[in-house]
C-alpha cells in the first residue's frame, strides 16, 4: 500500500469539558491521544498538531498560528511537515476508531479517483476529521483560502471539504465517535468494559503499557489458565501464563514478534498438557484400587 502520513489535531479549548487537557484524558488507561496514535503507527511521519506530552511513539509536534485558531489553521500547520502523497487526518479524541476504518479510507483516497475520502456518520454527517487527503489538493486549497480569507484561523471546515471532490465511507457506528463532553468520555469508558470487549482492551492497553509488539492469542491463555487452576490448583493459573510468557521471552529473544507469538503458543501448548498430566495423576492417585 503507498505511504501516508498522519496528522492528529490535538489543540483546542475543551470548553464543554471545563477547560480540560483532553488528549491527555484517559479512556481504558490510555490517553485518548494514545489510542489515536496506535491506529495510524504504520504511518511515514506523524504529525500531532498541539501542546507537547508524552506519547505512545515518536511523533513531530507542531502548533497553529495562532494557537486557538482552529481546525483549518491546524491543519495547515500539520501539512507543512509531511511530505508523503496522502495525509489522514484526524481528531485526537476517538476512542474507538479502528486500524479497519483507516485502511477503508486510504483504499477509497486511492490518486487519480477522487481527492480524498472522508467518513460519515450513521446519521449520513460527513466527518472531515476521520479523513484521508491527498496532499497536493489539500494544500491548494488550504493556500486558495488562505488568500481568500487573509489566513485560515476561525473559518469552518466545510469551506475545505466543499471544494473537494471526496469519497465517503459508511464506517461503523463508533468509528467517529468523539469525546466532547464528560458524558462522553463517561459513555467511553462504560463501552470499553462491556463483556464482549474488555479483554481485548486490557490486552490491548497493557501491551501499549509494556511497550510490548505482539499478537496473543487470548483464548490460548486463558484455556492454559483454566486448565492450570482445575488441573493443580486455583493459584496455579496466574504463576503458570507468567512461566509460559517468560518461556517464550527467552526462546525468541532478538527475533520477530511473529516468532515470539509462536513461542507463546508452543509454551502454552507444553503447559497445557503438563497440567492435564498432573490433573490425572490426581485422578488416579484417588481412586481405589489405582496403582
Amino acid at each position: 500500500m503507498t505511504a501516508y502520513d498522519a496528522i492528529v489535531l490535538a489543540g483546542g479549548a475543551a470548553k464543554r469539558l471545563g477547560g480540560a487537557d483532553k488528549p491527555g484524558l484517559h479512556v481504558g488507561g490510555r490517553a485518548l491521544l494514545d489510542r489515536v496514535l496506535a491506529v495510524c503507527a504504520d504511518a511515514g511521519s506523524t504529525v500531532v498538531v498541539g501542546g507537547r506530552r508524552p506519547t505512545v511513539r515518536p511523533v513531530t509536534w507542531t502548533r497553529e498560528v495562532p494557537q486557538g485558531g482552529g481546525p483549518l489553521a491546524a491543519l495547515g500547520a500539520g501539512v507543512r511537515h509531511t511530505d508523503a502523497e496522502r495525509v489522514l487526518v484526524l481528531s485526537a479524541d476517538l476512542p474507538f476508531l479502528g486500524e479497519s476504518t483507516v485502511r477503508s479510507l486510504l483504499a477509497a483516497a486511492e490518486p487519480d479517483i477522487h481527492e480524498g475520502a472522508l467518513c460519515t456518520d450513521e446519521d449520513g454527517r460527513d466527518q472531515p476529521l476521520v479523513a484521508v487527503y491527498r496532499t497536493e489538493p489539500l494544500r491548494r486549497e488550504l493556500g486558495l483560502l488562505a488568500t481568500e480569507h487573509g489566513g485560515l484561523a476561525g473559518l469552518p471546515l466545510r469551506l475545505l471539504t466543499t471544494e473537494l471532490d471526496l469519497a465517503r465511507v459508511q464506517a461503523g457506528p463508533l468509528a467517529s465517535f468523539d469525546c466532547d463532553t464528560w458524558e462522553d468520555i463517561a459513555a467511553a469508558r462504560a463501552r470499553i468494559r462491556e463483556h464482549g470487549t474488555v479483554l481485548d482492551e486490557w490486552i490491548t492497553a497493557v501491551k501499549n503499557e509494556l511497550g510490548i509488539e505482539l499478537d496473543v492469542d487470548t483464548g490460548v491463555l486463558l484455556d492454559l489458565a483454566r486448565d492450570a487452576a482445575h488441573g493443580v490448583a486455583r493459584p496455579a493459573a496466574p504463576l503458570t501464563t507468567f512461566l509460559v510468557g517468560y518461556a517464550a521471552a527467552m526462546a525468541s529473544s532478538g527475533k520477530s514478534p511473529e516468532a515470539a507469538a509462536d513461542a507463546v503458543a508452543e509454551a502454552s501448548r507444553k503447559a497445557v498438557a503438563l497440567a492435564l498430566r498432573w490433573e490425572e495423576e490426581t485422578a488416579a492417585g484417588s481412586g481405589s484400587g489405582t496403582p
